[in-house]
């Protein structure tokens, strides 16, 4: 059986019961480590699950697979996923390997921060599609998100926008020479997200969010030391928020008072945020 187990997003205890029965019995046990990280280090997990736990990173998931699923026909492999196992599709991707081997798959659901954004008081319900911000280069600023953020808008929408993570990168001079050499891992701020969406609103001129509009940063969702900033994105693109992971939500038209009234106890002005609340959301539902 291969089992994928979501560990939820904080530190080692955020494993349900469940899922550290699985790791506890399973003959090997990975953990994907590139599409999202825990805040705790791997020794911290094996520590608590009582198990030596199999880095994964993205070559071997992608392009290893078989290794993975060695043996799982006739015993259990545990493969950990920060966060819910499905909220990425390399991990459809792997089931679907799975089953072409005849291999039987169990999903072990956890919190994403797909459901755990609610905890900035924004109705799930009300949120649109979500998209990914990556890092801009000189030469390379994709703007895809751009479209989705707009449908989302037209409809009044919220959009939740997933920031980049670089773990286990290689630059482009190192991939030219061959050399297995790995840049530091990055993660990308709210700060950072604000002033690419800017970016690009200006490149765009669509005027689906400017520097006025509002927005929530949220950082290291679920850990006792979780942040929350609301503001305009000018003023989150000069915040602060500590370490990863951060996440940014681009409020909608149609938000709702009691919305309004709970983001607003952590903005980072909250007279200049009545001011554009009354300017552009308050009566408007798109």
């Amino acid at each position: 059986m291969l089992y994928l187990v979501g560990l939820g997003l904080a530190d080692e205890t955020d494993i349900t019961v469940k899922g550290l029965r699985i790791v506890k019995n399973a003959s090997r046990v990975y953990l994907e480590a590139y599409t999202s990280i825990l805040l705790v280090d791997n020794a911290k997990l094996e520590a608590y699950y009582g198990r030596s736990v199999i880095v994964a990173d993205r070559k071997m998931v992608e392009s290893s697979s078989a290794e993975i699923l060695a043996g799982a026909d006739t015993s259990d492999v545990a493969f950990l996923v920060v966060g819910d196992p499905f909220g990425a599709t390399t991990h459809i991707d792997l089931v679907l390997r799975a089953r072409e081997l005849q291999i039987p798959v169990r999903n072990i659901p956890n919190a994403s921060i797909m459901s755990a954004i609610g905890s900035t008081g924004l109705q799930l319900y009300n949120f649109g599609q979500t998209v990914s911000m990556v890092f801009f280069t000189d030469s390379w600023k994709p703007s895809s998100f751009y479209d989705r953020i707009k449908e989302n808008r037209d409809v009044g929408l919220h959009t939740l926008v997933l920031l980049d993570i670089k773990v286990k990168e290689q630059s482009m001079e190192d991939l030219a020479r061959g050399r297995k050499v790995f840049e530091p891992p990055r993660y990308m701020t709210v700060a950072q997200c604000a002033r690419q969406m800017i970016e690009t609103e200006e490149e765009r001129a669509e005027r689906v969010y400017g520097p006025d509009s509002l927005a929530i940063g949220v950082a290291r969702v679920g850990a006792d030391n979780q942040r929350m900033t609301s503001g305009s994105l000018q003023q989150l693109t000069e915040v602060e928020m500590g370490g990863p992971l951060h996440s940014l939500v681009l409020l909608g038209k149609r938000t709702h008072d009691l919305e309004r009234e709970f983001i607003r106890d952590f903005a980072v002005d909250a007279e200049f945020f009545d001011t554009i609340w009354r300017r552009d959301y308050e009566g408007k539902r798109a």
